[in-house]
């Protein structure tokens, strides 16, 4: 369907090289568009890029620094004529209760998770204004909405993130921008792996809250990232969009 199609398209990808990322960027790359894919791992980020296959390329960049997003958002642009999507999904987590973090941690957490998506939205606005438009996508989180004792800084940079997509939203409507965020459940990825180290019970809590019955991948990810990335979606704007397995379908 035209609707889904993404041919002409340029997208990047921040954190774009694994997990949740890379799902979405497949997802954008099998619509027609052409993906870039940013990180600081330059070996596995043209791994991910080359399997993509295409026009997909990676281009290194730390966007916690507004000088990396300008460069990253103005060389895509240069290199492909245009830039018509972003997905801000760098982003970390440290699990530490609240009084054991250091504030270099906070730090670390809020700048990767929310300063990076505010830096590359400010990159990208002029080229989406020329462009006559454009889509940004943020990844938030169900931790949005849920406590963990384990995950302060973590949870408060996704829950600034989607007050920051409303913010977005209301305005660059008028500039035929569209920002939308979606809220992953649990994901089966680098970062989760991780956490059932970490804390106990978690893979069993996961799947008895969950009414699929299973953790998520990363590919359960990029048929909402077509949609928010199209115009199919060209009315929708300033929306948490929970992709979950109905992880907040149970109250």
């Amino acid at each position: 369907m035209k609707l889904f199609d993404l041919t002409g398209k340029v997208a990047v990808v921040t954190g774009g090289n694994g997990g949740i990322g890379l799902g979405m960027a497949g997802g954008l790359a099998a619509a027609g568009a052409t993906v870039v894919l940013s990180g600081r791992n330059v070996a596995k980020g043209e791994k991910a890029a080359r399997g993509l296959g295409g026009a997909a390329c990676f281009i290194a960049a730390d966007v916690t620094k507004k000088a990396d997003c300008e460069r990253l958002a103005s060389e895509t642009a240069a290199r492909f004529g245009r830039l018509d999507i972003l997905v801000n999904n760098a982003g970390i987590a440290i699990r530490k209760f609240p009084h054991e973090y250091e504030e270099a941690e906070w730090h670390r957490v809020m700048d990767t998770n929310m300063t990076s998506a505010f830096l590359m939205s400010q990159a990208v606005y002029p080229h989406m204004l020329k462009a006559g438009g454009g889509k940004i996508i943020n990844i938030g989180s169900v931790m949005t909405w849920f406590g963990a004792p384990h995950a302060a800084p973590y949870a408060a940079s996704k829950g600034a993130i989607s007050q920051f997509t409303k913010a977005t939203a209301a305005a660059w409507a008028r500039d035929s921008i569209q920002c939308n965020c979606v809220m992953p459940g649990w994901i089966d990825t680098e970062l989760t792996v991780g956490a059932r180290a970490q804390v106990p019970g978690l893979n069993e809590m996961v799947l008895a809250r969950t009414p699929a019955g299973r953790w998520g991948v990363p590919d359960d990810l990029a048929g909402i990232a077509v949609f928010l990335a199209s115009p199919a979606s060209n009315f929708v704007t300033g929306a948490d969009i929970p992709c979950d397995g109905g992880y907040m379908s149970r109250g």
